[in-house]
């Protein structure tokens, strides 16, 4: 192989690594940016955050996308030169240009191919599919996991007996640490949740309740007088009604009325 085809093959190698590079930096950084964006401009990124964490997370890719037109002033691969001097690797490679990698690069090649490969799949489907929800699914996941406490178990201990403002969350904090049950039986609700099974045949109600992101989402259930067979698993409802305390000292509520809705917009609590 002559000098010159031998720099030719070097040079389009070494195009497609810097392409690769910048694929798998600005260039998936930027396509998570822009979903991020899509997602806030349409209202729908309070399904995988907080709404209190929006705003950050959109200045957050405001700064990437421009970012990522700032790096098009960079020559192809000028971003993997750190200013060191590479002069003696350079002059073993053209020493020993058809020398084998060594196992360590071969498995380091491998390791980036595949993150690329997952990262750009995770990326492009984002892209593609539609968001959604992950309550039915999470809640379902994590049946039987300890009851969590949710925001608002601090009014609950201190006793404010407005109650009117409970969502299901505050109202399992209730169902799950209340010491005098009684104090709480008759109170009203109206409640907006999901249809789930128990372990005795019964219904509860359940909602799931983020801090963040749907990652440290927990699930908050209610137990609920509803015929098990009545609604489907997963199916949204809103119940109107009143809580009851059994003699044994639990909590339930009592349904008047039990509403099939379609899931709200914002499926979440906070």
């Amino acid at each position: 192989m002559s000098d010159r085809t031998h720099d030719r093959t070097h040079d389009r190698a070494d195009r497609r690594r810097a392409l690769g590079s910048r694929w798998l930096g600005i260039g998936l950084a930027t396509l998570v940016a822009v979903v991020t964006l899509g997602l806030g401009l349409t209202g729908r990124l309070n399904l995988y955050i907080s709404p209190e964490s929006i705003w950050f997370a959109c200045a957050a890719a405001v700064v990437t996308i421009a970012g990522a037109i700032w790096s098009f002033a960079l020559p192809l691969g000028e971003e993997g030169d750190h200013g060191h001097d590479h002069g003696h690797a350079v002059a073993d490679s053209s020493e020993h240009p058809d020398a084998a990698p060594s196992p360590r690069r071969t498995l380091a090649l491998a390791g980036t191919v595949t993150g690329g490969v997952v990262a750009s799949g995770v990326v492009i489907a984002a892209l593609v599919l539609p968001p959604a929800s992950l309550s039915v699914e999470l809640a379902m996941s994590r049946v039987g996991e300890q009851t969590a406490l949710f925001a608002g178990a601090d009014d609950v201990t201190l006793g404010v007996a407005d109650t009117s403002t409970f969502g299901v969350g505050d109202w399992a904090s209730v169902f799950a640490t209340a010491t005098n049950t009684a104090a709480y039986d008759g109170k009203t609700v109206t409640l907006t949740g999901f249809v789930t099974p128990t372990d005795a045949d019964g219904v509860n109600l359940t909602r799931l309740v983020i801090t963040h992101c749907v990652i440290d989402a927990q699930p908050a259930t209610l137990p609920v007088t509803i015929d098990a067979g009545e609604y489907s698993t997963g199916q949204w409802v809103q119940v109107d009604g009143t809580v009851k305390a059994d003699v044994d000292g639990s909590l339930h509520v009592e349904p008047t009325t039990v509403t099939a809705i379609d899931e709200p917009r914002d499926p979440y609590e906070y």
